[in-house]
């Protein structure tokens, strides 16, 4: 809970005296002066006051000098200085509180006059956070879906009697059969085959209830559920859970990566599983209805992010979560751009589209300090003027996740400029010709580009381009050697007699720690064709080849671990300090474990060469 008023030092000493005069315990609570804040973007102010601050920000006073005006004169003023301070890169709660202490003229003549100390409040908050941490239930972030469903899918005809599909049930130990389309005959008996909806136990219990015996001899077609909800193998079990918790099922259907049923999962499946409010991030983000609401979850983030590690989750998991709701966030960001745009009469989209994640986020391993890489694949057949329509939802979709806290990219890698929003067609010759040239900045996009998922809108469209991207760099030797070089091309932030290389006292670990690692996992699968956009499990594929070492292979494997690890700590030390998110760690914030450990990751860096057969360029 966060305390904000306007001078609420003057009211926060009061509070304390009366908890004095009454014996009772203080403890301040963690709080903000919105008049701080305003100081904060407006310097220049000739006073103070909170009328000056309202004229200012144009915010209208009703009801002065009364608890409940001043109140809400105080809130709207501190909503309408939040945009103010996102543009001065103030965009999280610690950050405010370590800019406001750098404020210390006004923080210390306000204490000197009996005002509660703002640059104390909160400081006693971390002892009473752990108790949150250890409520979540890391099994779900730890497990994907296929390590609990039950496979294969059993599948019953819609005309088969009632009673059948029950004795089925009963026979297998199942609580669940699907059921074929309905245009479908479907198998005579119960077996495998493709699911278009589910009859459960509960749907035939009441169906007996209600209509009693004669249930038992109606067709089992009569009572499917349509359509079937379904998860894909490989979710984390957290989003299963989330999923039956918001729609209140008790069963869902798993599918593989062509959309083929493979398995079922039922809440029974799941019953030692707690869906709490970290466990339900996910599909909070896909029924987010406003920008607010997107971004009040999102805020969640941070924290389910500091519980797993807690648990001492594996970094790669906790990334792998963060990477698929920055897929979801992204995704209802669009949908809810394309909303906007038809309540502004603007119309549908004019041709189907594909919107895509690009780099860490599609490959499974974003961390905290994220930025937005996206693109955008329309239709071929897409009428004149249809760029302008996708430009303004690239730019509505743009705006929105970096108003939910996924600041813009830096490098333009949005689907809000022309580069990465194009036709089909022309998707494809930029492809070749970033394949056929290999220039430096040919080989950045194409890194990124490779690491592609589409989250939403024609997924086959944007998977053909991938696989025909993937099948031209396979046969593509000169590309592959120029890949080569430029993942082996390297600075190693350690330095003679094992001494960290640093920059203002932190050191690097993407530039020269897990980018070479990715870099050459990339170069790899593109080299053999594999479809895999993980690190790990690319690396896994240069373990049959004859030039690497298996324990090459497992070495980098652990080390990209290693790395993950220590940024992810590093980020959340930062978030809670106030400072900016970065993937640099802090030797000094470290205990002798883990600065051991990043010398050893670091070491193993240079092992990449060995992979890539090129030699190591940098230091």
């Amino acid at each position: 809970t966060v305390v904000i008023g306007y001078s609420v030092g003057f009211d926060l000493a009061v509070l304390k005296a009366e908890h004095e005069r009454h014996g009772l315990p203080w403890q301040p609570p963690r709080s903000l002066d919105v008049g701080h804040l305003v100081d904060l973007v407006a310097p220049a102010l000739p006073e103070k006051s909170l009328e000056t601050a309202a004229g200012w920000l144009g915010v209208e006073l009703s009801g002065r000098h009364r608890a409940l005006g001043d109140a809400l004169a105080a809130a709207e003023i501190y909503r309408a200085v939040v945009p103010k301070l996102r543009e001065k890169g103030i965009v999280t709660l610690a950050q405010a509180e370590r800019a406001v202490r750098a404020l210390s003229t006004r923080m210390t003549e306000e204490a000197q006059s009996g005002w509660h100390d703002m640059g104390q409040s909160g400081d006693a908050r971390d002892g009473s956070r752990i108790a949150e941490y250890v409520r979540i239930d890391s099994f779900a972030y730890r497990h994907r879906v296929a390590d609990l469903m039950k496979h294969p899918p059993l599948t019953v005809g819609n005309d088969r009697p009632v009673r059948a599909a029950l004795a089925a049930m009963m026979e297998r130990k199942v609580s669940s059969l699907f059921l074929p389309p309905e245009s479908a005959d479907g198998p005579d008996g119960i077996g495998d085959g493709i699911g278009d909806g589910i009859v459960t136990e509960r749907d035939i219990m009441r169906a007996i209830d209600r209509d009693g015996p004669a249930a038992l001899d109606a067709p089992v077609g009569n009572l499917g559920q349509r359509p079937l909800v379904t998860i894909h193998k490989d979710e984390f079990v957290y989003r299963a859970i989330a999923r039956m918790s918001a729609g209140g099922f008790r069963h869902l259907g798993v599918v593989d990566e062509g959309g083929a049923l493979c398995g079922a999962l039922s809440a029974r499946d799941l019953l030692h599983q707690r869906a709490g409010d970290a466990v339900a991030l996910g599909d909070s983000i896909e029924s987010a209805r406003s920008r607010f609401e997107l971004g009040r979850v999102w805020s969640q983030l941070t924290a389910v992010a500091r519980a797993l590690v807690f648990e001492e989750v594996d970094a790669r998991n906790i990334a792998s979560m963060i990477s698929r709701e920055l897929r979801a966030l992204t995704a209802r960001a669009c949908e809810l751009a394309e909303a906007e745009m038809a309540e502004a009469g603007l119309g549908e989209a004019p041709a189907p589209y594909a919107l895509l994640v690009l780099g860490s986020g599609g490959r499974g391993e974003s961390l905290l300090a994220m930025d937005q890489d996206n693109a955008l694949i329309y239709a071929d057949d897409a009428p004149d003027g249809a760029d302008g329509w996708f430009e303004q939802l690239g730019r509505r979709t743009a705006d929105i996740l970096d108003e939910t806290g996924v600041i813009y990219c830096p490098g333009g890698i949005m689907a809000s400029n022309a580069a990465w929003r194009k036709p089909l067609g022309v998707w494809r010759e930029t492809v070749r010709s970033w394949i056929g040239r290999s220039r430096a900045e040919d080989l950045l996009n194409c890194d990124i580009f490779f690491d592609a998922q589409a989250v939403l809108g024609a997924r086959a469209m944007a998977d053909s381009l991938r696989a025909e991207a993937l099948e031209l760099a396979r046969q593509a030797w000169n590309f592959h050697k120029f890949l080569a070089i430029s993942a082996g091309n390297f600075d190693t932030p350690v330095g003679m007699f094992g001494r960290f290389r640093t920059e203002a006292g932190r050191v690097d670990l993407k530039i020269g720690g897990i980018m070479p690692i990715f870099s050459a996992a990339r170069v790899i699968a593109l080299m053999h064709g594999v479809e895999a956009r993980t690190t790990p499990k690319r690396l896994a594929a240069a373990r049959g080849l004859e030039t690497v070492s298996g324990k090459d292979v497992d070495n980098l494997v652990e080390a990209h671990r290693i790395l993950l690890s220590l940024i992810l700590g590093q980020q959340l030390r930062d978030i809670d300090a106030g400072v900016a998110l970065s993937n640099k760690v802090a030797p000094s914030d470290l205990n002798g474990f883990e600065k051991q450990e990043m010398k050893w990751a670091l070491a193993q860096v240079p092992l990449v060469s060995n992979l890539l057969g090129v030699p190591a360029l940098g230091r």
